[in-house]
């Protein structure tokens, strides 16, 4: 080997910009994050070429001075902090000092600024194996201009890994969108090839920022997303933002952005959080959509995790887990159809609504006098509505407890009673999801509010009621446990011991006992009666992984609401029975006040709206 020796201030400089520089993208990040930093409320951005060939940012912050300049392409060179204290609660975006010299010695950049109180701007680039600042008096407003032309031009390398230009620009018009939806105070524009792409003004009114929101999450998410502010005074945390409704999920996890004191980041400890809170509703395989902020006190997360600072470490991650758990948890659980249903064009008053739920004298009044028929099994069935929900009850199917046990339809819960029918005349207003009219093939309730038509799915929105009635039965009543009849033995690791120790007090409340019999070896001596002949084994040692990593576990609750939910399902009405008009309507006001009625056990919509003007759309009246 040959003798040590020092690297160049380029080379040394190239090495850095593997860590921070990865593409186009990566540079408008660190470059736009200074931008912010210096105080700026109106940035531009122009690219060619994906960003390889040119990437210009102008904004309007308080530059920086001519002295500095030079100094502005060192390494390690920053005017964020000054001591190791002040790394302990980093309040700017960026603070390592070593963007723009990484950028500069793969790339040609020069950097221009005038300060408000300079006569005149000045330019500095750097030439040579050495970095050489040169510097050069320049035109230019008050404000920063940064020109990074010809990226990787001397690290052909690095540029065989650049994908193509349309690719580039997508991964670089991905960092600007959530640097626009991080500064609501800040104007963006972002022009790629001379074209505008984005043209963003300052949003102050809350009007406004859902209006950029829209323009970069679409207009679809922002019209199904319920907005959401909560504050944890005795811990400073506060959460604010908006959440996608449970039936706007998405295939991909490509509509999710979380940002820490304005700072974009991934963390494990949020996702799962965020996950765990949309568990109950989403269908399999989905992802919730959401745009949340999160403001706690800068001194409780480390943003020194990782270069590009992507990444975040919370000094109190289960702290911070519950918080985010507990918050968005109450908010799904407490969304009801009332919150979701928006006022129409041309409301129908109770008294229209009275006279039209009244069965017509012509020949369709057949049709509501079969949907006054006591429920009973039709047994001449559509197969195509049948949708499994038809299938009688079978002694295979897993037992039922007290409450399911006791639901043999909706009609065993709401006997027939001609007066509630009709809505009351004395009822100032019409119920949120209205009143029912008829039945559709023993699948549908077809019912009438003011803004139009709702189409009911019965199995699956009694389904939902049944799960829930379960679900709080079951936390009210003391878990039933019974005892092994011979204890289980695992082999765990001395963390894992620890951990089983420390949160004893959790598995006793699910029902569990367990017992460290050594350093590295637990025995299980009880579990819940309702998981007994499940993995035991497979399920203790998730729940200890989960408890290590994210401070708490919730894969009991789980497994015990996947039973619950199962029972609910065989227990809820089904599908090609005939409901009395009493007895829909009782199942439209126990969705009114049911915790997560939009959605069934299984995360499918319960119920949907068709308002009056999307029925004179469908049939093109007024035009």
């Amino acid at each position: 080997m040959s003798r040590i020796h020092l690297l160049s201030p380029r080379l040394a400089n190239q090495i850095a910009a593997g860590e921070v520089v990865e593409r186009p993208a990566s540079v408008i990040k660190e470059i736009l994050e200074n931008s912010l930093d210096a105080g700026a409320n109106k940035i531009d951005v122009e690219v060619e070429q994906g960003g390889v060939k040119l990437m210009r940012i102008r904004d309007n912050g308080s530059g920086i001075d001519k002295d500095d300049l030079s100094l502005a392409l060192s390494r390690h060179a920053t005017s964020k902090i000054r001591a190791l204290e002040d790394l302990e609660a980093v309040g700017s975006l960026g603070f390592r000092g070593e963007a723009l010299a990484s950028i500069s010695s793969v790339s040609r950049l020069s950097l221009t600024s005038r300060q408000r109180d300079q006569d005149n701007a000045w330019q500095v680039q750097t030439e040579g194996r050495d970095m050489d600042a040169i510097l050069e008096p320049a035109a230019h407003p008050e404000g920063t201009t940064v020109e990074v032309k010809d990226l990787f031009f001397n690290t052909p390398a690095r540029r065989k890994f650049l994908k193509t230009e349309k690719t580039e620009f997508r991964h670089l018009d991905e960092v600007v969108k959530r640097l626009a939806l991080s500064r609501f105070d800040v104007a963006f524009q972002l022009r790629h090839n001379a074209k505008v792409i984005h043209q963003l003004r300052q949003a102050d009114s809350e009007l406004e920022q859902e209006r950029r929101v829209a323009s970069i999450c679409g207009s679809a998410f922002i019209d199904n997303a319920l907005k959401v502010d909560v504050a944890a005074e005795a811990s400073g945390l506060r959460m604010w933002g908006w959440v996608g409704l449970p039936t706007f999920s998405r295939s991909q996890a490509d509509l999710q952005y979380f940002f820490v004191n304005g700072r974009m980041i991934k963390d494990k400890v949020v996702t799962h959080a965020v996950r765990q809170a949309y568990s109950d509703v989403l269908y399999h395989g989905r992802f919730p959509a959401y745009v949340l902020y999160l403001e706690l006190d800068p001194a409780l997360v480390d943003v020194n995790v990782h270069p590009t600072k992507h990444e975040v470490r919370f000094r109190e991650s289960r702290l911070v887990h519950d918080f985010l758990f507990r918050s968005l948890h109450r908010l799904i659980a407490d969304m009801r159809p009332q919150d979701q249903i928006t006022a129409g064009d041309e409301p129908t008053t109770v008294e229209t609504m009275g006279s039209a739920l009244q069965p017509p004298m012509s020949s369709p009044a057949q049709t509501f006098e079969q949907s006054r028929m006591p429920l009973r099994q039709s047994s001449g069935a559509s197969p195509s509505y049948s949708g499994g929900y038809s299938q009688p009850y079978s002694s295979n199917n897993p037992p039922v407890n007290q409450v399911a046990e006791q639901i043999s339809g909706y009609a065993a819960l709401h006997p027939s009673e001609e007066s509630s029918a009709l809505p009351a005349e004395s009822s100032e207003h019409c119920p949120p999801m209205g009143y029912a009219i008829a039945q559709l093939h023993g699948v549908y309730i077809l019912a009438e509010n003011e803004q139009g038509l709702i189409v009911v799915d019965m199995h699956a929105a009694h389904e939902r009621i049944v799960y829930e009635r379960m679900k709080q039965s079951f936390e009210e009543d003391v878990v039933r446990s019974q005892p092994l009849l011979v204890p289980l033995s695992l082999a765990v690791s001395e963390r894992e011991a620890d951990c089983s120790e420390e949160h004893a007090s959790t598995f006793k409340r699910l029902g569990f006992e367990l017992a460290r019999m050594g350093e590295e070896t637990l025995v299980v001596r009880q579990v819940p009666v309702s998981l007994a002949k499940g993995n035991v084994e497979q399920l203790i040692r998730d729940v200890l992984a989960d408890m290590l990593v994210y401070g708490e576990s919730k894969r009991i609750e789980q497994h015990i609401n996947e039973l619950l939910g199962t029972m609910a399902c065989h227990g809820a009405v089904r599908a090609n029975r005939q409901l009395t008009l009493p007895e829909m309507n009782a199942l439209l006001r126990d969705m009114e006040s049911t915790e997560r009625s939009g959605q069934c056990n299984h995360g499918r919509p319960t119920w949907s709206q068709m308002t009056m003007t999307d029925l004179d759309k469908l049939f093109m009246r007024g035009q």
